[in-house]
């Protein structure tokens, strides 16, 4: 991540998650009400209902408070995250509020046996992508924020600066011993225990005992398979897997490749069904205004935003939106793998302009409170990838990618 998305984090007003209770679950239809209680509530406290009239909802996706990722790189997982809890409320399983922490911690674990086995010359920090989040439910599982937080007793809020050099540190220094040492992944593992905690090997929710394994098969019924990851480049053949080439995506991770206009499209039907979409993009140009609330492109206006009504009015007059400017600006490295966030809904300026409702993860920012408005063009232009729900993707879409 680019130091310009820590200083944004850090300017961010704190947020203490609520902790999820823990109480006996009788009436067999409570995870639906609970759901359909979530998705009132909401409506309610609709952090943008005091801008309403600036904006038309087309379509809004249920989503759990705001949280503040504070002083981390962890924004990959606070949003994909997110992005599970919303699933949760569409499943009527009811409202969760997931660990991070737990994923990030399992993740720390995968990037160090990488970065280990390439002798150093890979990518080690806090940044990650969306996809990283799907493997390591898959392969670790998840558990309540109230069962871990990542947090000491009297911390209010995250800080991986120290955490995440004292590991790049340790693994360093290891490295210069050949062979390795045999139990090398001892003293990591230290490091982690001493800043975030350890996780228990089971704990207790709603009355029964679960491993983090079977916490993500039986409560939050997930299923990686459930989850596509799109992207859109001119540089690989179009309706094939690659691996995107940006430095946090340490793992390798393939992406299906579409056409510009198909992945905006696949974005808008995925939304417009109620499915949530993961984002990632790049957030350091002067068109990103999250304590404005609005995001568009300003390329067209060299000296700078007159007035901030004109994005919040959606009277901008933004730059060309096309597939050969989007590649331009990627292999020219202005165009960066910077921040990855949860899409929430669908809007039209007054004028007419198609928006997407965004839920950052850096509390509560802005006049809408921790979420962002992003134009279309900010979106089609700046987006590095997507982690959409398979089942809010087209029947013929798939086809074309040949997914089951």
């Amino acid at each position: 991540m680019k130091k310009v998305f820590l200083l944004a984090v850090s300017a961010g007003v704190f947020m203490l998650c609520q902790a999820q209770t823990d109480g006996q679950v009788s009436n067999p239809n409570a995870p639906a009400l609970k759901a359909k209680e979530a998705a009132d509530k909401l409506k309610e406290s609709d952090p943008r209902r005091n801008v309403s009239d600036s904006f038309i909802i087309e379509k809004r996706i249920p989503a759990t408070p705001v949280k503040n990722q504070a002083m981390t790189g962890t924004c990959w997982c606070f949003s994909s995250t997110s992005m599970i809890e919303s699933q949760c409320l569409k499943n009527s399983l009811g409202e969760f509020d997931l660990s991070e922490m737990y994923t990030v911690r399992n993740v720390y674990f995968e990037k160090a046996k990488n970065y280990v086995l390439r002798q150093g010359h890979a990518q080690f920090g806090e940044g990650g992508l969306g996809h990283d989040l799907i493997r390591a439910i898959a392969t670790y599982g998840a558990m309540p924020e109230s069962i871990y937080s990542g947090l000491k007793p009297g911390e209010k809020q995250h800080n991986h600066v120290k955490l995440s050099a004292d590991l790049k540190l340790y693994l360093d220094s290891i490295l210069k011993i050949t062979p390795l040492p045999a139990g090398w992944m001892t003293g990591y593992k230290k490091i982690l225990d001493s800043a975030i905690g350890v996780p228990p090997e089971k704990f207790t929710y709603n009355g029964k005992e679960y491993t983090p394994k079977t916490f993500a098969e039986e409560v939050l019924k997930f299923n990686a398979n459930d989850y596509v990851f799109v992207t859109s480049f001119t540089h690989h053949n179009y309706y094939e897997p690659f691996i995107i080439e940006v430095p946090d995506n340490f793992s390798n991770g393939t992406y299906y490749n579409l056409p510009l206009n198909e992945m905006i499209a696949a974005t808008k039907d995925a939304l417009t069904k109620g499915y949530s979409v993961l984002w990632d993009a790049d957030v350091s140009n002067s068109g990103f205004q999250q304590r404005v609330g609005a995001a568009v492109d300003m390329s067209n206006l060299p000296d700078g935003l007159k007035s901030k009504n004109d994005i919040i009015n959606g009277t901008v007059k933004e730059g060309k939106l096309d597939a050969a400017r989007r590649q331009e600006l990627f292999e020219n490295l202005t165009t960066q793998d910077d921040h990855l966030m949860h899409i929430v809904g669908l809007e039209k300026s007054k004028t007419g302009n198609t928006f997407f409702l965004v839920k950052n993860s850096w509390g509560d920012v802005g006049p809408l409170h921790g979420y962002i408005n992003v134009s279309e063009t900010y979106f089609g232009i700046n987006t590095i990838s997507l982690v959409i729900p398979k089942a809010a993707l087209s029947k013929a879409l798939l086809e074309k990618l040949r997914i089951k």
